[in-house]
């Protein structure tokens, strides 16, 4: 083996990096967060100014120095998160960041230039194979589009070969050459902007042969979502009302909408949005509410709110309650969430999934009686009500989870090995 075969799975939420070595062994990239050394890198770019004399350069940092240089100051920094929600997404052209436009192409080369660095590859004659959902996320989402667009931030980060490959496949794929006897294997991968999942028949000997895939756009940022649409929102103003000339009106639905999906919450940091609440707040039944909702958006809190949403869907994930407290700035949020609630409130969108999964099932022309074994990675796999979609209809024996956060992209290394042969 004379070049180095890479697997990246650049995530909505993390990325990770496997590198093949000349013995066949697969390696996973190690990260520094803190006092830690990682397998994931958080998908994150923050910006800022700094001055120097008469000028003025923009800066930036990913992952984990992108979080820190952000919480250092929040107030003038620029968070950027789940950049790849928008790979498919027509109406995204470009953003400016302090005044300088930037395609989305060119944030996400410039966090992947990032992420090569950080797992010290030497790209020159690599072989890099990078994965991609069956689906992307987003509404009316063009997956020819998103295909389009990954690969080229890929190559303005000075990878123009690379070749992709589904993540679903590739996170079974380690656990499909593992098997001594031909079976039919069904594959979840669960991300944070999507769900996806493959067939896939393994022969001893012949390999793995995919068979059928299907995708959604829902997965853990969705969970997150209804966490925050059912106990935060309305401790901020959701479903509350404003009188104007005699007259009560709702407060805006769109406020909270894009304040919970939180790669949108920066937007709303615009003057005109901010004044516009200011105003609202002061004719609504309950202003704190709407001023606690200001805090978040002007202190830029939305990344250590999002941190305590998402241990507390983890924590449900162990017990059948979990409180959700957060004390930041003087906003004070207080409260118990039980699994039994949040299972209601993600009911539809498991449903969803079990819909996809039917899908995957017909273009591969089996049956659920017909697969062998199913393996699920990604954190939303450990969600009870998503664990029990699978024990019900295949069985708790035929289940296996593993390598919740690095089977792509050691898959992705694997498959670029025996593409090579």
């Amino acid at each position: 083996m004379n070049s180095p075969i890479i697997g990246i799975d650049f995530g909505t939420t993390n990325s990770v990096v496997a590198v093949l070595g000349a013995d066949g062994t697969v390696t996973t990239a190690r990260f520094p967060a803190g006092q830690e050394m990682l397998d994931v890198f958080r998908s994150v770019l923050c910006f800022w100014n700094e001055e120097a004399r008469a000028s003025v350069t923009l800066r930036h940092a990913a992952g984990p120095a992108g979080i820190e240089a952000y919480l250092d100051d929040p107030l003038d920094t620029r968070l950027i998160m789940s950049m790849k929600s928008y790979l498919a997404q027509r109406s995204f052209q470009e953003t400016r960041i302090y005044g300088r436009p930037f395609t989305l192409q060119q944030m996400i080369a410039t966090f992947l230039r990032s992420l090569a660095a950080s797992a010290g590859l030497q790209l020159d004659g690599a072989r890099i194979i990078a994965g991609r959902p069956v689906r992307f996320a987003g509404e009316l989402a063009d997956d020819s589009l998103g295909d389009l667009r990954l690969r080229e931030s890929y190559a303005a980060a000075g990878m123009p070969d690379v070749e992709t490959a589904l993540e679903p496949e590739a996170a079974g794929y380690r656990f499909a050459r593992r098997l001594t006897a031909p079976a039919t294997v069904l594959i979840g991968d669960f991300g944070g902007g999507t769900s996806d999942f493959s067939v896939l028949r393994y022969a001893p000997g012949a390999g793995v042969t995919p068979l059928g895939h299907a995708g959604i756009g829902i997965a853990g940022d969705m969970f997150d979502y209804r966490i925050i649409d059912q106990v935060i929102s309305p401790l901020l103003g959701k479903g509350d009302t404003y009188r104007i000339m005699g007259k009560d009106l709702p407060v805006p639905p769109e406020y909270f909408s894009a304040f919970a999906r939180w790669h949108r919450l920066s937007l709303m940091k615009a003057p005109k949005t901010v004044r516009e609440i200011g105003e609202v707040a002061r004719a609504s039944a309950h202003p704190e509410r709407l001023r606690g909702l200001l805090t978040v958006i002007e202190d830029e809190l939305g990344y250590q709110l999002y941190q305590t949403v998402s241990g507390v869907k983890a924590a449900l994930s162990r017990a059948d309650e979990a409180p959700l407290s957060f004390r930041v700035k003087g906003l004070t949020i207080e409260r118990t969430v039980t699994r039994a609630a949040f299972e209601g409130w993600i009911a539809e969108d498991v449903a969803a999934i079990g819909t996809t999964i039917d899908r995957a099932l017909a273009e591969a022309g089996v049956s659920g009686e017909a697969v062998d074994h199913v393996f699920l990675t990604g954190g939303t796999s450990f969600v009870p009500a998503v664990r029990r979609l699978f024990t019900d209809r295949f069985g708790a024996g035929k289940v296996t989870a593993g390598g919740e956060f690095v089977s792509v992209a050691e898959g992705l290394a694997l498959i670029g090995r025996d593409r090579g042969r």
